[in-house]
């Protein structure tokens, strides 16, 4: 095989250079993506493809012990033998109901995990943002064009290569690697997921740089991360005026229509989101005003969307994926959360206006966790699958005047 070349040789002219995307993984998130692939390749399973769907089950039901699982979802992830994959899982104690093969493809279906559900020596113990962002990057590398049509090893290969390499696209081809993704490397130098290879070495090309696992924080995340916690300290309820009332609550949702109290239920209780009740509480009952938008926003928004020209269809897939996990749409900080859009709040709720605009994005407002995709999204095929229980949008227009 040949060797890895210097990074000096790697390509950096301003013409024909692939633009650079933001990554996906902070460095802990990094850790928390090759700590999932560690366990799934512990885990007695055949092969590949039952060790795929393990990734994306697993990276689910990291926070509660059940992750949601469609028929679409198994679909998409292309295997030989679907329901050879999931009686493999089955043979490890993996509770999944034949639903997923008879029922709806559009409907989510409760998958258990024991070894996740216990509360002591928990091996995936990651809070509700990592999870949010692993399970985000799963689901984009496997999507990414090189690998998105190769086989379940390859695949399955695309997801710990790019987990342990580096910022500088080098990677070490871990020792737990399955033997079948071993084989599968090839495809990936083929199809140039890789640009390098060697016999304990790989280099990813320049256009995957994005999903790479192992690197340490840059400027902007660390300046972002000092902002997010500055606005949530200065946005808690407490200091917006808004006091939490449980008996309120309660009063507010008997007096809420059947289809606005069930998407209400979908986010109070996801366990995905573990959200306070105080936070729900507070974004159904207390109005969303009107926001006066800086010039200082939108010029950071004018220098963030250049570098960002897939950002519409982006966030389209990112809701359709999202509630295809928690049941309901996600939030403005949800989405540019998991998309690795680190922007100050001002700035993140302006992308998603624009975004709303654009009719890349849709919602029921002033209704939150309803976003979806909008017109500009479905001529292009990006589109919310039919679920089972799903509230209609003029419904919730009607039931969220409610005070």
């Amino acid at each position: 095989m040949p060797k890895i070349e210097s990074l000096s040789e790697v390509s950096s002219g301003s013409t024909g250079e692939p633009q650079q995307l933001p990554f996906l993984l902070t460095s802990q998130q990094g850790e928390a993506a090759r700590t999932l692939l560690s366990y799934v390749a512990s885990l007695d399973l055949p092969g590949p493809e039952a060790q795929l769907v393990a990734v994306v089950v697993a990276i689910r039901a990291a926070r509660g012990g059940v992750g949601n699982l469609t028929g679409m979802d198994l679909s998409a992830l292309r295997l030989n033998d679907a329901r050879g994959a999931i009686d493999a899982l089955r043979s490890l104690g993996w509770q999944v109901n034949d639903a997923l093969f008879d029922g709806d493809p559009a409907v989510p279906v409760p998958v258990t995990v024991p070894d996740l559900v216990r509360e002591t020596d928990h091996p995936l113990p990651f809070g509700k943002n990592t999870r949010s962002r692993v399970s985000g990057w799963t689901t984009r590398t496997l999507a990414a064009k090189p690998v998105k049509k190769l086989p379940p090893a390859a695949r399955l290969a695309a997801l710990f290569l790019a987990a342990h390499s580096t910022s500088k696209l080098l990677g070490q081809i871990p020792s737990n690697l399955p033997e079948a993704c071993r084989a599968a490397l090839p495809d990936l130098l083929r199809k140039s997921f890789l640009a390098e290879l060697s016999e304990d070495r790989c280099r990813l090309d320049p256009t995957v740089r994005h999903l790479s696992g192992m690197r340490h924080p840059t400027e902007d995340e660390r300046t972002a991360t000092t902002n997010r916690k500055s606005n949530g300290a200065a946005m808690s309820p407490a200091a917006r005026g808004f006091e939490f009332s449980a008996d309120a609550w309660l009063h507010w949702k008997a007096a809420a229509t059947p289809a606005l109290r069930r998407h209400v239920e979908a986010v109070e209780y996801c366990a995905l989101c573990a959200l306070p009740a105080e936070r729900v509480a507070e974004a159904f009952m207390v109005p969303a005003r009107p926001q006066f938008v800086p010039k200082n926003t939108k010029a950071a928004y004018g220098k963030w969307k250049e570098t960002h020209p897939d950002r519409g269809p982006l966030a389209a897939r990112f809701t359709v994926d999202f509630r295809a996990e928690h049941g309901h749409g996600p939030s403005c900080n949800q989405l540019c959360t998991g998309l690795g859009w680190n922007l100050r709040r001002q700035v993140r709720l302006f992308v998603v206006q624009r975004l709303v605009a654009n009719e890349w994005l849709t919602n029921t407002g002033p209704v939150p966790w309803t976003l979806r995709p909008g017109q500009a999204a479905e001529a292009q095929g990006i589109l919310l699958p039919r679920a089972r229980g799903s509230v209609a949008g003029t419904q919730l227009c009607e039931s969220s005047t409610i005070p």
